[in-house]
């Protein structure tokens, strides 16, 4: 009865596949992104949810809810609702998983409906259990015919089209927005890791305190994060920028408006990025010999939108005198890494982090 039960279980699995529309999420501390299998990338928005604080009614999702961050009445909160990689509003995150699973599983009136979808999902490796039941509960009530978490750091090597299951050693740097997963690969699995909370959103902490300690000046997250994008770098550059930053003046409360340069901001971000260059050496200390020859071979690779950083790159391998590279398309390695484990069931099985519960 249980062969007949698992044969039965196996086919409906496969019928489904044929049908439904198998998704990938990055569910990212800064922004969310949802692969479609066999169709590509078909979302990429920023991880935030505008409700109404009385009613909890949810009045805007990702571009739009952002726009609202900072200048909502009392009655209306913008919140991101993960932190750190991991969720801290439960019914923020469910709501927002729920309609982008929808606007991507809706089918016309027309057509019968179309079966609920497996869903792969990339999280941070140092989530505890209970985080990880927290992720996998909100997948599954949105909808979704099984939910699978994948360690960050390993779906973004298979994103990237690292040769994960060869016995040699992969060094891969994902730096996200609450995240910095570090790890280090050998034979498909995870031989070495380190989650570092401390990543983009920490930079635009630091523009902010920066400015508000040096130039009394009050900005708001938005605005750092434009400064980031813009000025931000670590190691020195060719050409030096400037832009024009608009705030409060904290002395006297009203508007103001001062010129930085990229310089000044290197200032305020190396200190994080040493945290992320120190977390790598103390890595790389612990991995055992043989592997440490194969990532001086091959390199560390970068990705996820911290690697973008202006001189990151370089700044790393002038501390480790080993070879540094970001990978292409670094902000969606995840979710394609989410995308190709969805076509290769036997990879599946060996790269997830728990079975897909119903």
């Amino acid at each position: 009865m249980a062969v007949i039960y698992f044969w039965r279980t196996s086919m409906l699995d496969f019928l489904f596949s044929l049908v439904s529309r198998d998704l990938g999420i990055d569910l990212g501390t800064a922004n969310t992104l949802v692969l479609v299998k066999d169709k590509g990338i078909v979302i990429r928005e920023p991880s935030v949810v505008a409700r109404h604080k009385k009613t909890k009614q949810i009045l805007a999702i990702g571009t739009e809810a952002k726009r609202m961050i900072g200048k909502t009445p009392m009655t209306i909160e913008a919140i991101r609702p993960l932190r750190q990689g991991v969720i801290a509003d439960f019914d923020a995150t469910e709501a927002m998983l729920t309609y982008y699973v929808k606007k991507v599983h809706e089918s016309p009136s027309a057509f019968p409906k179309i079966p609920k979808p497996r869903v792969v999902v990339g999280i941070p490796s140092g989530v505890t259990e209970v985080e990880r039941r927290a992720v996998q509960s909100a997948v599954l009530q949105t909808g979704a015919r099984k939910a699978y978490l994948i360690e960050e750091p390993m779906a973004a090597a298979i994103g990237i089209g690292l040769p994960i299951e060869e016995p040699a050693g992969i060094f891969i740097c994902d730096i996200g927005g609450g995240t910095s997963e570090i790890a280090i690969i050998s034979l498909g699995g995870i031989v070495l890791n380190r989650s570092l909370r401390v990543a983009g959103d920490d930079m635009d902490e630091a523009i902010i305190n920066f400015l508000r300690l040096r130039d009394s000046l009050l900005i708001g997250s938005t605005t750092a994060e434009e400064i980031k994008i813009n000025l931000g770098s670590v190691y020195p550059q060719k050409e030096e920028k400037h832009m024009v930053v608009r705030g409060r003046d904290l002395e006297r409360g009203l508007p103001k408006s001062i010129k930085i340069s990229s310089t000044e901001i290197r200032e305020a971000l190396v200190p994080i990025s040493s945290q992320i260059v120190l977390a790598i050496k103390d890595l790389l200390e612990e991995a055992p010999p043989e592997l440490v020859s194969d990532i001086m071979n091959r390199g560390i690779v970068l990705s996820g939108g911290g690697s973008l950083l202006n001189g990151l790159d370089s700044a790393i391998a002038s501390e480790i005198r080993m070879p540094v590279w970001v990978a292409d398309d670094p902000m969606t390695a995840v979710v394609r890494g989410c995308g190709k484990v969805l076509e290769d069931e036997s990879l599946l099985s060996k790269v997830k982090v728990t079975g897909g519960l119903r």
